[in-house]
């Protein structure tokens, strides 16, 4: 018998019953990033008010009671009635889906907020939102819960000349079904950028969660940078051994696109970070903005270097790889129509983005190295540099390629594959030694579970040039076994042999060692595995806990047991055993709590603040010993090293 499917079955989901129905279509996810998205889309109505010259002051709050407020010194939301529908704008703005005044209709020349559901949605998924307008010496209040009014539009007579808007929201537990707690650290890394991509505007962020922080005093920070993205790259690289003190610098408009650009190289960097942003929003899948700069940063370079005669007349020029070795750079244009690829905004499309940008940078970078021979000649020496070091891993490549070739199967022979070919389910273990590669094996579901054992501690791949990378047998193995491109090239998604690449190594400091070596790696060799989301840390537990017949537990803090051995009868009887590494366990007992889909935990690897993330390999992994003498003698007390939460 077939099920019913008439026309009763279509559901028609109006106003914010869609959001509240489908909030991950809105905002990516229920989890963490959900959370903070909704601060942000608050944050971004401010800073689009900056952009358009009215507002100099945004003020972030995070409050005891777990809501967050944003106030701004902008020209406060529209309050009179819109002819067309006869409410509020401040009503439509907080109740209808693309009301907004980023559509062309003159309010905003340029804006972050582009798809006009930011404070709509942070309406509808929120327990209670309160908004305050301050304009026309009057004060306009109004308060939500779930989406739905449950005040009037309020106005009252305001005796100062006060302009602006304030927000407090309370995120929904029915959503946010994982907690509602917001973090300081992820909230303070993204108003800091926002802070260096808006010169001159300042951001008060202020923790009042006393109970939280165990203080008596709140937690407040101020960014304001009055050197914009100059400032950024220099916080950047306060690590780093510049290349040339003085950070190059490139602003212009052309046809309404705003470009700003900062660079920098470095002398003990042998990659690249360029950071693209488009109307502030971070472009971590690139656009035509980046495109324009690497085209333009090559052939400018090039025609230096040729000009220069370090490139001899029948020599190849000079790569985009080569050039941009060592380069610390930040892009940021502001385009009135932006195209994002894709509902999550990372990608721009514009086409005449990068011919604006290409133009503009040309223009000021060659009359910048003309009038300073001495700082090109430092970047086309380390560019020359990469390009021979590039020939020697070359070579070494070519090694690697004609052994597989000669040999019956190009895989690494430590690997055991898993049987399934569709690289969507398939998952790689990557295990410390044979003893923990051995219970791996054994206790996997072979049919979409592969095994990788290294033998002893990869490369720092972080001080390591490229031609040792290739000869290194465990590197190998990895580019191999996990079908890696070469270092540098596009990358390419659809050549990867699995879509959840999980480190697991043992819960001590060798474990957490190996697991950073890897990290680096990743990170370094080929960052798009950590940007699109394919590597992954397994949570292997630490102890298990036996009381007489009852089921054995498993606990993976020292935390998670005391609290444990407190719910246990004051005379009970109970044996605990502490894995020193994977090994020891039995293979059951490996599938059952670090392997299983159905009962493991799996942290999947984010980089949610690339800046940091860079300064903090360079320190932990880089040449330079006294960062990161300064770092451990700063953050060691507050660490435990042989149980890191990576």
């Amino acid at each position: 018998m077939t099920s019913s499917y008439s026309a009763d079955q279509i559901q028609v989901l109006e106003g914010l019953e869609a959001v509240r129905k489908r909030p991950g279509m809105y905002i990516g996810s229920t989890g963490p990033r959900g959370l903070h998205h909704l601060v942000y889309e608050v944050v971004d109505n401010s800073i689009d008010e900056a952009l358009a010259g009215y507002c100099t002051h945004i003020e972030v709050d995070l409050n005891a009671d777990g809501s967050a407020t944003v106030t701004d010194d902008g020209r406060g939301i529209p309050t009179d009635t819109h002819s067309q529908t006869g409410k509020s704008a401040l009503e439509l703005v907080l109740t209808e889906l693309h009301a907004g005044g980023k559509f062309g209709g003159g309010g905003y020349k340029v804006s972050g907020g582009l798809h006009g559901v930011g404070i709509t949605v942070v309406n509808a998924l929120s327990e209670m939102l309160e908004v305050t307008v301050w304009r026309d010496k009057k004060v306009h209040t109004l308060r939500y819960e779930r989406g739905v009014a449950v005040t009037n539009l309020q106005v009252k007579p305001y005796k100062e000349a006060r302009t602006g808007t304030s927000v407090t929201f309370k995120p929904d537990i029915q959503i946010f079904t994982t907690g509602i707690e917001f973090d300081y650290i992820t909230l303070a890394g993204r108003l800091r950028e926002l802070a260096y991509l808006n010169a001159g505007v300042k951001i008060t962020f202020t923790d009042n969660r006393l109970e939280l922080l165990k203080s008596d005093t709140p937690k407040v920070e101020t960014y304001e940078y009055k050197g914009g993205i100059k400032e950024y790259i220099a916080y950047m690289n306060r690590e780093k051994q510049p290349l040339h003190e003085e950070i190059i610098y490139v602003q212009g408009e052309r046809n309404n696109v705003q470009v700003e650009v900062s660079l920098q190289w470095c002398t003990d960097a042998y990659t690249d970070n360029v950071l693209g942003f488009a109307n502030n929003i971070r472009t971590v899948d690139g656009g035509t903005h980046l495109e324009g700069l690497k085209a333009v940063l090559t052939r400018t370079l090039n025609a230096i270097a040729r000009k220069r005669n370090k490139i001899k007349e029948n020599e190849p020029n000079l790569s985009g790889e080569h050039v941009r070795e060592g380069l610390t750079a930040v892009i940021s244009v502001k385009v009135p129509d932006p195209e994002f690829e894709g509902q999550t905004k990372t990608k721009l499309g514009n086409t005449e983005v990068r011919g604006i940008v290409d133009s503009l940078v040309g223009e000021v970078l060659s009359e910048y190295l003309e009038f300073h021979p001495g700082i090109a000649d430092s970047i086309l020496d380390k560019a020359i540099q990469a390009f021979k070091a590039a020939e020697a891993a070359r070579h070494a490549r070519e090694l690697v390629r004609r052994k597989s070739v000669l040999e019956s199967s190009p895989l690494p022979g430590k690997l055991a594959d898993c049987s399934s070919r569709d690289p969507s389910e398939s998952e790689i273990y990557i295990v410390e030694g044979d003893s923990a590669g051995g219970s791996a094996k054994q206790g996997r579901d072979r049919r979409t579970q592969a095994i990788l054992p290294l033998r002893g501690k990869i490369l720092n791949i972080e001080k390591t040039d490229d031609a040792k990378i290739y000869k290194n047998n465990e590197v190998q193995a990895l580019i191999t076994a996990l079908g890696l491109g070469v270092k540098g090239e596009e990358f390419d998604a659809s050549q990867l042999r699995y879509h959840r690449i999980v480190i697991m190594t043992d819960a001590d400091v060798d474990g957490a060692h190996i697991r950073t070596l890897l990290l680096t790696f990743f990170y370094r060799y080929q960052r798009s595995l950590i940007e699109e989301g394919f590597i992954y840390i397994a949570c292997p537990p630490l102890y298990k806990l036996e009381r007489g017949r009852s089921v054995p537990q498993y606990l993976y803090s020292d935390r998670q047991l005391q609290e444990h051995i407190a719910t246990l009868p004051a005379n009970a009887n109970y044996n605990i055993q502490r894995f020193k590494g994977l090994g020891e366990m039995m293979p059951a007992q490996l599938w059952e709590t670090t392997m299983n889909p159905e009962t493991r935990t799996l942290k999947q690897v984010e980089i949610e603040d690339a800046a940091e993330a860079d300064r903090i390999f360079t320190i932990l992994m880089g040449d330079r010993v006294a960062p990161r003498r300064e770092f451990i003698e700063t953050y060691g007390s507050k660490l435990n090293f042989t149980d890191l939460d990576i």
